[in-house]
Formats: structure tokens, sequence, C-alpha cells
């Protein structure tokens, strides 16, 4: 009894000592304190200090609140991670209360902070950035104020130091003023998301130089001017979105080195009468493609050969003339999306557009468009074809359509012509009875030469 007894104590031992050797050591009493500071300063309704041990805090933070080591020599704990706001039951952050601000320790005492996030944290009174620590932000990797906007700052003094960063996510916030050429020394970026804030004036041609860029997203801003051209040398970039600003000129023909691009928005801006570019079937990578709300004008070119993984098109509003290019149908067999809609265009529905069976829409109202309805009624429901006079269905397929409600109350095309079979049968008769007759003054002139 003793003899077994003794190799599982040993082991209890061993598991002990391996334990209390991999306990966490304490935070540094500073960083306790700031960080107490802090989650009082977004939410001071929460008891934090009762509710969670001074002791060990790092064990057992609140969620959202990580703790991590330096170096693998350190052996004191420090706070690397920071993310406040609801997001969802599965990542519960400390949440914000209506009062919510920033205290300025947030931004001196976290030497070692790789991420901070804020969610829906600041959205009545206003709250504005203190002073940032240069040694704060050289830590920093990941940069993200999502749906905060009573947070009302200058962009250009926002990312002083940031050197480490990767992510920086600014999105539906009240940050304005203009982008600093500055931002290309922040070469480790890889996401630049500044949509829906109150940006404006041009962007800079530096952007270009962040080779290991695979996001930019401006979009829902007051950009204007021309885009710029070094955007085509972001060869990593998977996503680009400048949708909804007033950027003018043309679309850059540098574009057409972007060939891992999967996302391309130009949606809503002031480009215009250059037509649709031809670089888009050199990018084979597509996925997704929006131009609506730009005057390009110009007919809708064949570069589609390529193009099979292309999901969604956007080309409502642009001015298009022309005809709609059979070959969409023949090669875009993946679309579940295409809008032309509010064009000029011409001529007849193109009837390979019936190989686009997994379209959820196919938007082509408010053209010129005539001619037959090629479709069946097992497409009906993915079309709308209001707003253009010139198309008919036929008879026998508008109560269908009608019931389906997509087809915008579409004329009935007339019945083709078939020629009256009395005149025709006489027609037959009278041809039978002289060839008959020709037939007996053959035989009749051959029995006379005999």
């Amino acid at each position: 009894m003793a003899s077994a007894f003794f190799p599982l104590a040993l082991l209890t031992f061993f598991l002990s000592m391996a334990l209390l050797s991999h306990q966490q050591p304490p935070l540094l009493s500073a960083e306790r304190e700031a960080l107490f500071h802090v989650l009082y300063s977004i939410n001071s309704d929460i008891p934090w200090r009762s509710l969670f041990n001074d002791d060990d805090l790092c064990v057992s933070a609140p969620h959202g609140v990580v703790c991590g080591y330096p170096s693998e020599s350190s052996e004191t704990a420090r706070i690397v991670e920071l993310s406040f706001g609801y997001v969802s039951d599965e990542a519960p952050n400390p949440p914000c209360s209506a009062n919510a601000t920033l205290d300025p320790l947030l931004f001196t005492s976290f030497k070692y902070l790789r991420k901070l996030f804020f969610y829906r944290c600041f959205n009545e009174s206003l709250v504005t950035v203190p002073d940032v620590s240069p040694s704060f932000a050289s830590t920093l990797e990941e940069l993200v104020f999502i749906e905060n906007p009573s947070l009302v700052e200058p962009f250009s003094g926002f990312l002083r130091n940031c050197t480490s960063l990767r992510r920086l996510v600014l999105s539906g916030n009240g940050f304005y003023g203009e982008v600093p050429q500055e931002i290309s020394q922040l070469i480790n970026l890889e996401e630049i998301t500044l949509s829906r804030n109150h940006l404006a004036g041009e962007v800079p041609g530096s952007l270009g130089t962040l080779k290991k860029l695979k996001i930019l997203d401006l979009s829902q801003n007051g950009f204007e001017g021309y885009v710029p051209k070094s955007l085509g040398n972001l060869t990593e970039l998977l996503k680009l979105d400048l949708s909804f600003n007033r950027f003018s000129g043309e679309i850059p023909e540098s574009f057409g080195n972007l060939q891992g691009l999967e996302f391309l928005d130009l949606r809503y801006n002031q480009l215009g009468n250059f037509g649709v570019p031809q670089f888009i079937g050199q990018i084979s990578q597509l996925r997704e493609i929006y131009l609506s709300g730009n005057l390009l004008g110009g007919k809708i070119p064949e570069i589609w050969e390529n193009l099979g993984g292309v999901t969604r098109i956007g080309f409502s509003d642009m001015g298009l003339t022309g005809n709609i290019p059979a070959s969409m149908g023949v090669y875009l067999r993946n679309l579940s999306y295409l809008g032309l809609d509010n064009n000029n265009l011409q001529g007849p529905v193109p009837e390979e557009f019936v190989f686009l069976n997994d379209a959820d829409e196919i938007n082509m109202e408010n053209n010129n468009l005539s001619g037959r309805v090629p479709f069946s009624t097992k497409i009906f429901r993915k079309l709308k074809l209001g707003g253009n006079r010139g198309l008919c269905v036929d008879h026998q397929l508008s109560k269908q359509a009608e019931n389906k409600g997509c087809l915008g109350q579409l004329k009935l095309c007339n019945k083709p012509d078939i020629p009256n079979a009395v005149l025709f049968n006489g027609i037959s008769s009278l041809l039978f009875d002289l060839q008959l007759l020709f037939m007996s003054l053959v035989i009749i002139f051959i029995f006379t030469v005999i």
C-alpha cells in the first residue's frame, strides 16, 4: 500500500511544482492601477475593484483584457490587449456606458500594448483623444475604433510613432481632416479602413509605397481630386473601396497591375467619360466589381472571358450605351447579382442570359431594350426589366410573369405571321396541276418524235 502511495505522492509533488513554476507573476502595480482607472472611465457603474482581485488580475481579468510577457526572459506580466464595447455574447468585452470617456492613462501607462479596440463606446458626449505617449504607440499593432460618432479628432495627429501598426481600422467615427503624407512611414500596414468618417482633401500618392497593404477602404468620406496612380503599386491588395466620395478624372490604368484584387468598389464618385476600363478583364481574381453612379459612358466591353469567378457586378446609372454583350451570359456563370439599370442600353436581351440560373437578381430596368424577353418563367423571379418600352413578353408567359411581379408591366408581343392555310393549300394544288400538265406534254412530245 505504501509502495503504491509513494509514486502517486511524488507525481502530485512534481505537478504542483510545475504549476507553481508556471504560475503567472502579478501584474505590475502601476499598470494594475492604470487599468482600473481606464475601466471606471468607460463604465463607472460597474464595481470593477470588487469584481476583480488586485493580486491576480491577469489570471481572472475581464474579457477583453489580455496579459502577456514582453520577452521570454520577462518575469512580470504586462497588458498587451485592451478591447472595450459589447460585440457579442461570445466576446463580452467590458461594456461602455453613455458617459464613457478616454482616460489619459490609457495612452501613457501601457508600454507593451499591441491591440486597442473600442466598439460603440462614444455615442453621446463629445470625446477627444488625450496626448499619446511615444512609447505607447511604438508597440501598437492593431488600432480599431468602430461606430464611435462622438469621438471627434483630427486624423493627422492620431498616428504619431505607430511604426509597428499592422491594422488601422477607424470606421464610423468623427475623425476629420486629411490623410497625412507621413502615413507612408507605417511600412508594416496590411489594412487601412477609414470608412464613414469626415475625412477630406486629396488622397496622398505616398499610400502606394505601403507594399504590404491588403485592404484599403476609404469609402463614405469627402475625398476629392484624382485617384492616385500609385495605388496600382499595391500588388498585394485584395480589397480596394473608394466608393461614395468625390473623386474625379479617370480610373487609373495602373489598377491593371492589381492581379490579386478580389473586390473593387468605385461607386458614386465623379469619375467620367472614359468608359468601363478594359484592364478589368485582366484581373482574373476579381469577385465583385462596382462602378455604379459614375458617368463613365461608352459601351460594355468584351472583357468577360477571364472573369468566370465574378459573383457581383454593379454597372447601374453610368450612362452606358449600345448592346448588352452576349458573352456576359456565356462566361459569368457564377453571377449572383448584375445591375445594369438606369442606363441607355439598347437592343435585345441576350438569349445567353438564360445560362445565369444561379443569379439572385438581374436588374436591367429603365433602359431602351427591345424585342422579346427570351427567358422562361423559371428565371422570371430574378429579372427586373421595367421601364424598357421596346421589350415584350409572349402571351402564354405574361400571366405567370405578372404573378412574379418582376417584369414591370411589359407589353405583349404580336403573334408571329403564319401563312393562311387555305391559301397555302390552294397554291399547292395549282402547282401540282401545272406539274402534271408539264409531264404530260413531255410524254406526248417523246412519242411524236418516235
